[in-house]
């Protein structure tokens, strides 16, 4: 039915299945998504404000959190609206060139999220292990290059698969899933060795090579905090833990998108479902709740900042 639908209009239309019981739960959908992108919006734009607003703030780790704020506001604008869309919509559906779209927005900015971690890790390093040191290597110039480099990366490789993956012909017209991951490489009518090897490195590139640098550098920072005095050890659990915090949680979520597509059909509907929102939910909105009460400085303006609104 969904193949002769598309085919009458003529253009290649993608049926987004992921839902359960739209009917039925259409309206708890509207508010659920719309309440949560409102506050992801008002959590983090506090968090980035104050670092902006705040002359102690401007250091190098509070402009990666910011940085890694704004990352997720965009990575939920991209799928909050058409979520929206989707949900008032009678038949939940997206162009195929949208599709893409769509896919490439969303892992750009997942790709960007690990290397701006790992840029954070590197500049914990520094400031605990190197810490005469830190004010030369983390420059004005270093952070300009981190940040243009995590938001540049992603987008150039990206872009080369979401082409190659658009040219390509689709046999199928129904998507399992809300928004459109790597399940959209299952659409089409052969699969193609180059996209599958390209895949693989890119995601070698811009999620596993981080996060093994991440996990060496933080074991870096424990071996030298164990060997150092208890000041030395607060400082690294107070400005550490959080990112931790945020990469576990991160890496588990996209550890389930790569896994999903595999199992999708050992997957209940209803399950697929929650554990997809959860990818879109959690991040963007604890992370500034994360970043809001373990890290002292921004907490210590937070405090101020409702003090003065009571």
């Amino acid at each position: 039915m969904d193949e002769d639908w598309n085919e009458t209009l003529n253009i290649p239309f993608i049926t987004l299945g992921g839902y359960v019981e739209m009917e039925k739960y259409r309206y708890l959908y509207l508010v659920v998504i719309f309440t949560v992108y409102i506050l992801i919006i008002c959590f983090n734009s506090t968090i980035v404000c104050l670092i902006v607003k705040h002359q102690n703030l401007h250091e190098p780790m509070y402009v990666f959190i910011a940085a890694l704020l704004i990352n997720s506001v965009f990575y939920s604008t991209i799928t909050y609206l058409k979520l929206l869309v989707d949900i008032l919509s009678e038949k939940q559906v997206i162009s195929h060139s949208m599709c893409h779209f769509q896919f490439f927005m969303f892992y750009c900015s997942a790709g960007s999220e690990f290397l701006l971690l790992a840029a954070m890790a590197y500049d914990r390093y520094v400031s605990i292990c190197k810490p005469l040191q830190h004010p030369i290597i983390m420059n004005k110039t270093t952070i300009i290059i981190f940040l243009v480099l995590a938001w540049l990366l992603p987008s150039l490789q990206l872009a080369a698969q979401a082409a190659l993956s658009s040219y390509r012909k689709i046999c199928g017209f129904t998507l399992i899933g809300i928004f459109c991951n790597n399940s959209v490489f299952k659409l089409h009518c052969v699969t193609s060795r180059v996209i599958t090897v390209y895949g693989v490195i890119m995601f070698l590139n811009l999620a596993i090579f981080p996060l093994l640098y991440i996990i060496f550098t933080y074991t870096k920072i424990c071996v030298v905090s164990y060997r150092s005095c208890r000041e030395v050890r607060r400082k690294a659990a107070q400005t550490c833990l959080p990112h931790l915090l945020v990469l576990i949680s991160f890496s588990l979520l996209i550890a389930y998108d790569v896994i999903a597509v595999r199992l999708e059909s050992y997957i209940p509907k209803a399950a697929r479902l929650i554990m997809t929102l959860q990818l879109i939910l959690y991040n963007p909105l604890f992370n500034p709740i994360i970043y809001g009460l373990k890290m002292k400085e921004i907490h210590k303006h937070l405090k101020r900042l409702f003090c003065q609104v009571k």
